[in-house]
């Protein structure tokens, strides 16, 4: 009986079997609460656990819950009352603890129990206007932290977004107090800083030239306003209070104590170096939940109110935090949340803003592919061709896309065909070859075939296209070795060849890494010199690790010291990168698998990937190929991953000294104490204890010793590894940014004599495409939110990226990633940035450089410009 009132609630409020597959949600309730009833006795506390456990993990459901506990309130007060301070005692600790997922939906959850009667809504408004009190004093300059906004926002953003779940009850019941509220947050809204978001922009395009665009408060404020005229009627938020209210209006209703807020961080300085690093600890903290991708228009996505939309975004979001890793669960979740109304549109948009959502999605990529997998299979008939229409329409403006944001469509896109058989209309697609073979279109297109084969292997691949022929041209080649000494017959035998065989046969003969180093030493260099040999020993051990990744890094593992021998400089390490791009030239991905096995057992650096990355073949392919940013990618994360796991595994050694050192006095005491114990015998005074005991005591005193001696070596190394990795990451930044700042300085176009900034995505106004579907649609990019609509038509045969130059597309790619890396590396970044400052961002910069910089660390810039 135990499960069967544990299923009944977590499936309230579904279409489901356990409810007979009705859908009345008072029916619902009488069922569930008949079984509550039955089984409170012998489950209360069971009981109690799992439905704060359910609001807290299933909050969409937060209404039915709320009435549950309002008719035990009628039977068993003691048991709401608990409900109550549990849930006072749980929203104050998660606000100290900052636990931002807990305080939202804790405080939806004090709405849900306010409309069940079971919380004075008095109390309601108490616990608003301290979170609105606190959120005044951060960005009071005296005695709080303006840097700190984004907390104040987030304590505002709370108290809206339980409006819509409890709004109408607040106005019902304490219509003056609730308007002093409104009042309260008007005042906020009016003081605070206007966060304009560009560098976290999906679409680059006029970014942030529309003025009368409204951040993500100032839109939810509108939208609040916009509920109250219209009565505060939301379609999407259950009432199904309303049906008991007759029974719930006779319980006894709870004061919700006061809470209190953590005290403002006050700031460490005036300088603008820390007032940076501040705002960006804050955003870290406080990050914006969700920002907005309006991939279709009015007139395909559900028509809803502009709250509905609000409330439904929140239940899918918070659907995908409760269930990463439950997928199944996830989109069963997602089909079926209890709102009157269909919303296939609004949950792909929602998922892909999240996918796309910068600077990091809540939870990798993979799980937003999947999820998207097990809706198209749970709605088969609705949602493949929601997700068909999004993907034409993000195509359709991949020229304005965000780098970033364009490598993760291209890895979810193809990882998502390989589940479906690769089954793709690519005809519609096929114009793209007859494009520059910079435009971004054919740029998409063309890797996401390179990430296909990866998946797959090749003739599938060009099976799966043979509808398009004509896109067989941006295939990739078909992966193979290009192995420089193959002794086939006719061919000349030169002393590479030779020297080539006879190393095969030290390999296959078992020879020691010490017997081939003396051999290379004395054979091969003196008479070829250095270069020559690192050309016979790496073109020969990649080749014998050719068959497989396991084999590479077999052959790393055992004869890298070899290489480490040949490559003792950065100058040699560009040679060794250069034999690894020419023997896997048809192989992006072997290439890319190489160069960083290699940095992982140290034959390479990853200044030298940086320089090489940015020798003049790789920094041509820069606009055309996602080769040299993918090992770039590889380099800079695998360089901050170490750092992470260093600080990780020193905070765990730290940890675990303590409890040596704990351990240690304690088996030195009782030895102590034992030793302290004396008796006297023959007239001598001896130890009272067994010797027996004395030694095992004296061991373990010993071995606890040891213990911590050998934990303090630990972290010593630990921590001098530590540093090294901290100035190597410094260097690598100073390299990274230095190499941007040249090779874009090359290229970019002057800045006119009167100081205009150069659009670069101006293009050529002459060019003009026409239409291949006249019933094209248009896609808006956040237009609810005052965005200019720079939408264009849907499967237009508008050649994006056409009319740009090819010099200009690379420019625009460049910096594109610049953007990216001083994103996604910000925390590293600010903590140099006084040495970028004085090193690298010194002189005449481009304005357009120092933009893309500075705007992916959200620090101010004094030039406006397009990118």
């Amino acid at each position: 009986m135990s499960t069967g009132w544990r299923t009944l609630l977590l499936r309230i409020g579904d279409r489901c079997p356990e409810y007979g597959g009705s859908a009345d949600h008072k029916e619902h309730i009488e069922t569930c609460y008949g079984v509550l009833s039955r089984e409170y006795e012998h489950s209360k506390d069971a009981m109690f656990e799992f439905l704060l456990q359910c609001a807290d993990q299933l909050p969409h459901k937060i209404p039915f819950f709320g009435v549950l506990i309002g008719l035990i309130n009628l039977e068993n007060e003691d048991f709401a009352k608990s409900i109550v301070d549990t849930t006072h005692a749980n929203l104050q600790d998660a606000l100290h603890n900052e636990n931002r997922d807990r305080i939202r939906i804790l405080l939806r959850f004090l709405c849900g129990l306010m409309c069940s009667k079971v919380v004075l809504p008095n109390s309601i408004i108490e616990t608003f206007e301290t979170l609105l009190s606190s959120a005044a004093t951060i960005l009071d300059e005296e005695t709080g932290n303006p840097s700190w906004q984004p907390r104040a926002d987030f304590y505002v953003y709370c108290i809206l977004a339980s409006l819509p779940w409890g709004g109408s009850e607040l106005i019902e019941q304490v219509p003056d107090e609730f308007e002093r509220v409104l009042v309260g947050i008007q005042s906020y809204i009016s003081i605070r800083r206007h966060f304009d978001d560009i560098a976290f922009s999906v679409f680059e395009t006029d970014e942030g030239n529309s003025p009368n665009k409204k951040d993500f408060i100032e839109d939810l404020w509108e939208r609040i306003q916009l509920l109250s005229h219209n009565g505060w009627k939301v379609k999407s938020v259950p009432k199904p209070h309303l049906s008991f209210e007759a029974q719930l209006v006779a319980g006894i209703s709870y004061r919700f104590s006061p809470i209190s807020c953590p005290p403002p961080t006050i700031s460490r300085s005036s300088s603008e170096i820390v007032k940076g690093q501040e705002k960006h600890e804050a955003d870290l903290k406080y990050p914006q939940r969700l920002r907005r991708l309006h991939i279709f228009p009015t007139n395909k996505a559900e028509n809803m109110q502009q709250i509905d939309r609000f409330v439904v975004e929140e239940c899918i979001l918070d659907v995908l935090l409760f269930f990463n890793g439950c997928r199944k669960e996830c989109a069963f979740y997602l089909v079926s949340l209890p709102v009157p109304f269909r919303y296939e549109y609004l949950m792909a948009e929602t998922i892909f803003s999240q996918l796309l959502l910068l600077p990091n999605p809540p939870f990798r990529p993979i799980y937003y592919t999947l999820v998207i997998i097990d809706l198209c299979k749970a709605l088969p008939g609705a949602f493949p061709s929601v997700v068909v229409g999004a993907v034409h329409a993000l195509f359709d403006r991949i020229s304005n896309m965000d780098m970033e944001c364009r490598t993760r469509l291209i890895l979810w896109f193809s990882h998502h065909l390989s589940n479906f058989q690769f089954i793709w209309p690519w005809q519609e697609w096929a114009y793209v070859k007859g494009l520059p073979k910079w435009a971004p279109q054919r740029v998409f297109v063309q890797e996401v075939l390179e990430r296909e084969v990866r998946l797959s292997y090749f003739d599938k691949i060009k099976q799966s296209i043979e509808d398009a022929a004509e896109l067989e041209g941006l295939l990739p080649p078909k992966a193979g070795p290009n192995y420089r000494y193959h002794s086939d017959e006719g061919k000349e035998i030169t002393d590479g060849h030779r020297l080539s065989k006879e190393l095969v046969g030290m390999v296959r003969g078992k020879k020691t890494t010490r017997d081939i180093i003396s051999w290379v030493e004395e054979q091969i260099i003196p008479a070829n010199g250095a270069k020559f040999a690192l050309d016979v020993i790496s073109q020969t051990l990649l080749d014998i690790g050719s068959k497989s990744f396991t084999h590479l890094v077999t052959v790393l593992e055992r004869y890298g010291q070899i290489i480490s021998k040949l490559c003792p400089n950065e100058e040699m390490q560009l040679l060794l990168m250069d034999e690894v791009s020419a023997y896997w030239k048809n192989s992006t991905q072997m290439i890319a698998i190489a160069i960083d096995r290699m940095m992982g057992y140290r034959l390479i650096s990853n200044l030298a990937i940086v320089k090489w990355v940015f020798s003049p073949a790789n920094v041509d392919q820069f606009h055309v190929s996602d080769r040299p940013w993918e090992i770039l990618r590889n380099a800079v994360s695998k360089t901050y991953n170490r750092i992470c796991d260093l600080r990780k595994e020193i905070q765990t050694l730290k940890k675990g000294l303590q409890v040596a050192k704990e351990a240690s006095e304690k088996a030195t005491r009782e030895l102590e104490e034992v030793k302290s114990v004396i008796e006297i015998v023959d007239g001598q005074p001896v130890p009272s204890e067994r010797p027996g005991r004395l030694r095992r005591l004296q061991a373990y005193a010993d071995k606890a010793k040891e213990e911590v001696v050998t934990t303090e070596e630990s972290l010593e190394a630990k921590e001098a590894l530590l540093s090294r990795g901290l100035e190597e990451s410094k260097e690598l930044l100073r390299l990274l940014f230095k190499s941007f700042v040249d090779v874009l300085t090359e290229r970019l176009p002057s800045i006119s004599a009167d100081g205009e900034v150069p659009n670069l995505r101006a293009g050529d106004p002459n060019v003009n495409f026409a239409a291949r579907d006249p019933e094209a649609t248009t896609m808006e990019v956040d237009n609810e939110n005052g965005a200019d609509n720079d939408s264009q038509l849907n499967g237009a045969n508008k050649k994006v990226g056409h009319n740009v130059g090819e010099l200009e597309q690379w420019c625009l790619c460049t910096l594109g990633h610049l953007k990216s890396f001083s994103r996604q590396y910000a925390t590293e970044i600010w903590s140099h940035i006084a040495m970028l400052d004085q090193e690298v961002f010194v002189g005449n910069i481009h304005p357009l450089i120092q933009k893309a910089a500075f705007s992916g660390l959200c620090r101010p810039t004094s030039e406006g410009s397009h990118l």
